[in-house]
């Protein structure tokens, strides 16, 4: 998914009430939550209800009422409040008992004192939809914040009945909805953009809303995020229907939007744990932290397959074969949904991007982007046989959505010159996707990406867009500023019938399946009972063992790894106390940012809890002299998406930049890493080198002066999971999910190349002690075929490359036999 800054957002402008009216009848909306409204004389003090009370059909709801003062001190004079039940979608006497009444609050009563009311329902002899009593509240006293609702739930109809099976509660659903009700529920909208007016949710019928990167509530914590989801779903059950909110969010490596949650590498750095069961054990615990704060779908993992480390999503993808994508993508859908998905401890998983964003040409970028959004130049035959083969895992581990890509397919096989937007490919979603592989969850577009299916218009989504990406197959669409233009563009098109009312019902009947199987319908507010694990140790500790398990040792000459704790340590480099560096993207905001962007331990923090005797200079100024071990903590600065992109945009508008653009993205040391680099590496005996980034960085030049090099990828925040590498508490374990390019200017290398010759292979990692993988075999041949001053010889590369890869697909005798045919003879 893309996000932009709260900056460049586009907000809704304020709806007038012949708009809302509209809406109003537009739907079959039971009420528009109020707004605001003042009494015509200004008071001191303030009466205020929760917008609705929701009741069982034959029960009392008592409606409470608050009293507050506007210095929060004790009333000074009385103040009385007069209610009424109104004429709603009950009927007086029928549906309930009619009444009226004063609420008094005397002078010195405190601010906050609370006063209720009650209203009696009449128990109905048949199954009916929800039906709202509006309540009146005047006061000359005191100003009237809000006017309440009290809503009868839906009772007795078979879409309500959790015995019944989700097709036969889907289909009584889908035959009471109205075609706007079904358009609303293909509507998504970004929380942004509803929270200032929270009824446009029951007026449209939204089936969901989503937090973008970085954008969260005013209070960044669990109960704050868990109480405005909360809202939104009062919201969505303020319709006739009740049918409830889902709620997205981009839980890419943790729940990255939230203060204090566990971040982990990203996928990166899990491809190169090659350790699927630690990689669902660690998915199960972001989904744990995700649902505790209200949020029952992530839009992860993405299941890419990276063919040009040069793309800014890089470290997105788990690594550059498919095999290993598919093997750990389906890792992640498992451990994301679990066995069951009502399970407090599960969450929606989405496969994305749908499909080759991974393999786009460098060049073909959309917009400024070089390669992001780009084009996938291939045949359908390459296509099948490296990009989809991870959907197919995914989908046989029952993820529940998918979303396409922003970028584009232009068949080689027909010749070049017409690409198709990949939320226009109605072949790879309808036919390959829905029909082929029998995917029955549901397409959800990326942020506004049909916008860019063409002709472009400044009135995006148009109708023509709309129409061509549902009749390819997109279910609901991510339109974060522009729901209400989507909603109103899509009724229109089936009722001009652009769109046949079909496509609608298959549409909305994958998403309300998806809501009954994740117990929306049961308990559609947050379940906190897991609110006190988010960031607890026993998660951190998962993502510590991730982060020693990520650790790919490329390099370790005279044994200078791991570590003596008692030695004299040197520490420079800027990503060796940077926990923003060390989490990358997607952390604290779409980008991430340097610095502190939320708790955790970074890597020098690791080193200093190993050893005594640390000392440290980010820039390498500090006199050196004494040290026993150099280690430098170098690499990339955070980055997403296209503003990733080598020779692509830079970022500028996160606070904390404050207005100065990013450094410029490279697959090279910048030129002031390269320089601690080579100062400590000359100056101390034993020079150790950590690179933390998203994707390679090319130091051809300075491995021969380095005598350990690890690839230490964004580990997230949990930085001791390095030094327990480093220090020998934890074997170095990892192997490269991509491989590592001689030089920055061709870097495209990628295992089966037929000249393929790395720095370091795909697969290559060392070890710190025990055998290699196929016993010695693996260890002996990484040995004799690495020269310390010029990486790894082709022949050793392709033997190494070839066996991992017979081995993440399962041919493990195949492995040992390409192993036992490179060894030194």
């Amino acid at each position: 998914m893309s996000a932009i800054s709260g900056a460049a957002q586009h907000y809704r402008v304020r709806r007038t009430p012949a708009l809302i009216a509209v809406a109003a009848l537009a739907t079959t909306t039971l009420f528009a939550l109020p707004q605001t409204t003042r009494a015509t004389t200004p008071a001191d003090a303030v009466v205020s209800a929760g917008p609705v009370t929701f009741v069982d059909d034959g029960d009392t709801a008592t409606v409470t009422v608050t009293v507050e003062s506007a210095d929060d001190a004790a009333l000074a004079a009385p103040v009385s409040v007069g209610w009424s039940t109104g004429s709603g979608t009950a009927t007086a006497d029928a549906d309930y008992t009619a009444g009226s009444g004063t609420l008094e609050f005397p002078a010195g009563t405190p601010s906050g004192t609370e006063r209720t009311l009650r209203i009696t329902t009449r128990a109905s002899d048949a199954g009916e939809t929800a039906e709202t009593v509006p309540v009146t509240l005047r006061s000359r006293d005191a100003e009237v914040a809000g006017q309440p609702a009290v809503v009868v739930r839906a009772h007795g109809l078979p879409y309500l009945d959790p015995r019944l099976s989700t097709k036969k509660r889907v289909a009584d659903l889908l035959k009471r909805m109205t075609l706007a009700e079904k358009v609303g529920q293909m509507t998504q909208a970004e929380r942004g953009n509803v929270t200032g007016d929270p009824a446009v949710i029951a007026e449209l019928g939204l089936g969901s809303v989503l937090s973008g990167g970085g954008s969260t509530p005013a209070e960044n914590t669990p109960e704050a995020w868990a109480d405005a989801i909360d809202g939104f779903q009062t919201q969505a059950l303020a319709t006739r229907l009740q049918i409830p909110l889902i709620y997205g969010v981009d839980s890419v490596h943790g729940h990255g939007n939230l203060n204090g949650a566990t971040i982990l590498p990203h996928n990166i750095g899990l491809g190169a744990t090659r350790d699927p069961a630690l990689v669902a054990r660690a998915e199960r615990m972001v989904a744990t932290e995700t649902r505790a704060t209200g949020i029952p779908w992530t839009f992860a993992p993405c299941v890419c397959v990276v063919r040009d480390d040069r793309w800014g999503r890089t470290y997105e993808s788990f690594g550059e074969h498919p095999a290993l994508a598919s093997v750990l993508g389906a890792a992640a859908v498992a451990g994301f949904q679990g066995k069951d998905l009502e399970s407090n401890r599960s969450v929606l998983a989405t496969a994305k991007h749908f499909v080759g964003d991974g393999d786009t040409t460098f060049g073909t970028g959309e917009g400024e982007y070089t390669i992001d959004q780009g084009i996938t130049e291939q045949s359908r035959r390459h296509v099948e046989k490296v990009d989809l083969p991870p959907y197919a895992a995914a989908l046989k581990a029952g993820v529940g959505s998918v979303m396409p890509s922003f970028s584009s397919i232009d068949w080689t096989d027909d010749g070049l010159g017409n690409p198709l937007k990949m939320h226009a490919n109605r072949e790879l979603i309808t036919g390959w996707l829905k029909q082929k592989q029998g995917f029955d969850g549901f397409v959800i577009s990326d942020w506004q990406g049909i916008h860019q299916i063409p002709p472009l218009a400044d009135d995006s989504p148009t109708t023509g867009q709309i129409v061509t990406s549902v009749n390819a197959g997109v279910d609901m669409f991510m339109e974060p500023s522009q729901f209400e233009r989507f909603h109103t563009r899509l009724v229109a098109a089936v009722r001009d019938g652009q769109v046949k009312e079909a496509r609608i019902n298959d549409a909305v009947s994958r998403i309300l399946a998806a809501k009954f199987e994740l117990g929306l319908f049961e308990e559609p507010f947050a379940d906190r009972s897991h609110a006190d694990e988010i960031g607890s140790a026993q998660h951190r500790a998962i993502a510590r063992e991730a982060v020693a398990k990520s650790q790919v040792l490329l390099k370790n000459n005279r044994r200078a790894l791991p570590l003596d704790d008692r030695d004299s340590i040197y520490v420079a480099g800027r990503n060796a106390d940077d926990l923003g560096n060390q989490a990358g993207g997607w952390t604290g905001t779409w980008q991430g940012f340097s610095g502190d962007v939320t708790p955790g331990t970074t890597i020098l923090e690791g080193i200093r809890a190993a050893a005594d005797d640390v000392t440290f200079s980010e820039d390498a100024s500090a006199p050196t002299d004494g040290a026993d071990v150099g280690v430098v903590v170098v690499g990339e600065t955070p980055y997403a998406e296209g503003f990733g992109d080598v020779g692509g945009p830079e970022w500028a508008w996160d606070p904390a930049d404050g207005g100065v653009p990013r450094e410029e993205k490279s697959m090279s040391l910048q030129p002031g890493d390269a320089a601690v680099v080579d100062k400590v590496c000359a100056e101390i005996p034993t020079c150790v080198v950590l690179v933390v980034s998203g994707r390679p960085q090319v130091l051809t030049e300075q491995l021969g002066s380095i005598d350990a090099l690890v690839a230490s990828w964004l580990p997230g925040t949990e930085g001791a999971g390095v030094a327990d590498v480093l220090f020998g508490d934890r074997k170095f374990t990892g192997r490269l999910p991509v491989s590592w390019p001689r030089s920055a200017d061709d870097p495209v290398v990628n295992v089966g190349d037929r000249d393929y010759d790395p720095l370091f292979p795909f697969g290559w990692g060392l070890t710190t002690g025990g055998k290699g993988h196929h016993g010695d075999q693996r260890t002996t041949l990484q040995n004799a075929a690495l020269d310390p001053a010029d990486g790894v010889s082709p022949a050793g590369s392709r033997a190494i490359a070839t066996s991992d890869v017979a081995v993440l697909e399962g041919r493990t005798s195949h492995a040992r036999e390409i192993l036992a045919a490179a060894l030194p003879k």
